[in-house]
């Protein structure tokens, strides 16, 4: 299990895919998931299809990466995709007896076909719930989500922090952090962390930026900010594809030197699905 790979004494590297949409050709992950072996990942992290659509492709592809590649997959759960206790143990058996025993509990956002008065009632209200209940099933290890820029419904850091601690409270063995650029907001967030007594690893996650569109649908999604070093690089390079995808990869290396300077527990790399990306940033 992934909780048992930080007791190596040597950061993990990991990545995170993501299943096709519901009419793309779901050959395209297989393929990229050879390419991702190569690169002796420590686990790869699949999410969830919100509202069912990419659910049966979440849970085959995780399969693929625990049985086919030999690498620890990591599964996401989400709340809102919970109905009931008698969902989740049907669900969490289906992973264990194929040999996935790892975890992402997350409380997700409102999926689209969903209501608001849906989402406010959903079964499980928060991460923490869904965690107490998959460890009484069975001994899962749990990954949770943390938000070194603070999630966006705490009022503040200190808020979020208690509900993180609540989260490894109930079993949550690491935490993911949402992407982030500075990694000065990352080590005081961390700081925090380790001053609640929250001990568990805590993993930064990284999204390299590689082209114009994408900064704005990060920024977008995520609420991350820039710092002045990256904003600098958009605008010089904003008229320059090939030129712009090297300045952001070259700072995601950059961020990633200077966390495992700073002795961090591992990378996880928010790959996109994209081998070339993962590979330039693993050499």
């Amino acid at each position: 299990m992934i909780k048992d790979l930080f007791h190596k004494n040597r950061p993990t590297y990991s990545l995170e895919v993501f299943p096709p949409k519901k009419d793309a050709d779901v050959s395209v992950i297989y393929d990229a998931l050879d390419e991702f072996k190569a690169l002796h990942p420590s686990f790869i992290s699949v999410t969830y299809g919100a509202g069912g659509n990419t659910a049966e492709n979440t849970f085959a592809i995780a399969s693929y990466i625990q049985n086919q590649c030999g690498i620890e997959a990591l599964t996401h759960l989400t709340c809102a995709a919970i109905p009931d206790e008698l969902f989740l143990k049907n669900f969490l058996t289906n992973l264990y007896r194929n040999g996935i025993h790892n975890l992402l509990a997350l409380r997700g956002d409102k999926p689209q076909w969903m209501s608001e008065e849906q989402f406010s009632q959903r079964y499980y209200e928060h991460a923490s719930d869904l965690t107490r209940d998959v460890k009484k099933a069975y001994d899962f290890s749990v990954a949770g989500a943390c938000y070194p820029e603070i999630h966006p419904e705490a009022a503040d850091l200190q808020e979020d922090i208690a509900h993180l601690k609540e989260k490894v409270e109930q079993g949550v063995d690491f935490l993911i952090t949402q992407l982030f650029y500075d990694n000065d907001v990352f080590y005081r967030f961390l700081e925090e962390v380790r001053k609640a007594g929250i001990d568990v690893p805590v993993l930064p996650g990284l999204m390299p930026i590689t082209s114009i569109k994408q900064v704005k649908n990060i920024v977008q999604m995520s609420g991350t900010k820039l710092t002045a070093d990256l904003t600098e690089a958009i605008q010089k390079y904003k008229d320059s594809p090939a030129d712009f995808k090297k300045a952001g990869l070259e700072y995601s290396k950059r961020q990633m030197e200077g966390l495992l300077a700073h002795g961090v527990d591992g990378i996880h790399l928010y790959s996109m699905n994209k081998v070339e990306i993962a590979k330039a940033i693993y050499e």
